[in-house]
C-alpha cells in the first residue's frame, strides 16, 4: 500500500513539471542576443525531458488510482522562472533555473524516502530515474553560470 506522503509529493512533482514546461518553454521564447542561443537549444530540450518527466510521474499516480492534478490544481510558486524584463539578461534564467532544479532534486529525494519507506519500488525506481536527469540539467546550467560569472 502506497502512503498518503507518496501521493502527495507525486502530486507535488508533477505539478513542478508542468510549471517548469510551462516557464522554460516561455524563456527559450523571449530570450534574445547571440548569448541566448545556446541557453534556448538547452530549454528546448529540457522541455521534451520535464513533460516526459510529468508523463511518468502523472501515469505512476493513475497507477496508484490516483488522478494527477489539472490546472485548476496548480499552485505556482517558480517566481525566479519567470521571464525577465531584460530578454537580454540570460544570467537571470539560468539563475532561476538552477533554483528550479535544485528544488525538483529536493523533492525527488524525498519521494525517494517516502516510496522507500512505504515499501513501493515501482515508485522509488521512477524517482530515482527522474533525479538522475535533474542533476544532469542541474550540472549543464552550473556550467553555463561559470561562463558568466
Amino acid at each position: 500500500m502506497t502512503s498518503d506522503e507518496v501521493t502527495r509529493l507525486l502530486k507535488v512533482a508533477y505539478g513542478d513539471e508542468i510549471e517548469t514546461v510551462m516557464n522554460y518553454l516561455t524563456n527559450s521564447i523571449v530570450l534574445d542576443g547571440v548569448r541566448a542561443e545556446e541557453i534556448k537549444e538547452s530549454l528546448d530540450v529540457d522541455i521534451d525531458e520535464e513533460l516526459n518527466h510529468a508523463r511518468m510521474l502523472g501515469q505512476r499516480l493513475k497507477q496508484l488510482d490516483e488522478r494527477p492534478p489539472a490546472s485548476a490544481d496548480f499552485e505556482m510558486h517558480q517566481e525566479s522562472l519567470q521571464p525577465p524584463e531584460d530578454s537580454t539578461d540570460v544570467p537571470a534564467v539560468i539563475d532561476g533555473v538552477l533554483e528550479a532544479e535544485e528544488d525538483a532534486i529536493e523533492t525527488y529525494r524525498s519521494l525517494i524516502h517516502a516510496a522507500r519507506d512505504a515499501d513501493d519500488p515501482v515508485t522509488e525506481d521512477i524517482a530515482v530515474t527522474i533525479l538522475t536527469d535533474e542533476e544532469a540539467h542541474l550540472t549543464e546550467f552550473r556550467g553555463f553560470r561559470k561562463e558568466y560569472a
